[in-house]
């Protein structure tokens, strides 16, 4: 599977800490750059130090952010993938337990900060994708082979969230 994917909200999302980088943080650490230049001896300003160190940050980060994106493949819902499990999707599975997981179907990029937000490459995905409620599903893992049966699919945000 194509691992460059993510949603149009993840898409938007990175673009957006771009544009904020960018056009906001880069222009205002710049001016502390050149304030604390201004004031003389560069190497024991702190201002200036801090400061620049910031600014590699911040371009190091712009520099990520717009290779990635123009990599990245924006995958748009579609009415064909209902009441399957794809990209995009919330699944909930039960185990023989009764015990739920619920997570939402993204690309690798969007997984960060969000705890039910799982990557198309994770194993549980892998074994979920093209299932239909009711079909069960099997995930190696560390313990041996725990079993799943997909209890429900959506495509929106579901409401208790």
């Amino acid at each position: 599977m194509d691992t460059n994917v993510i949603t149009p909200e993840g898409y938007a999302k990175l673009q957006q800490e771009l544009d904020n980088l960018w056009r906001k943080e880069r222009p205002e650490v710049t001016k502390k750059v050149q304030w604390a230049a201004g004031l003389g001896d560069r190497s024991e300003n702190a201002d200036y130090q801090y400061n620049k160190k910031r600014l590699r940050e911040i371009d190091r980060r712009v520099r990520f952010l717009r290779n990635r994106l123009s990599k990245l493949r924006v995958i748009e819902y579609s009415p064909v993938q209902e009441g399957k499990a794809f990209f995009g999707a919330w699944v909930t599975l039960v185990d023989e337990n009764d015990d739920q997981i619920k997570f939402r179907i993204v690309g690798a990029d969007e997984i960060y900060g969000k705890k039910d937000y799982v990557s198309v490459n994770a194993p549980v995905v892998r074994a979920s994708l093209g299932k239909k409620p009711g079909d069960e599903i099997i995930v190696k893992t560390p313990d041996g082979k725990k079993v799943w049966e997909i209890a429900m699919i959506k495509y929106q945000t579901p409401s208790d969230e």
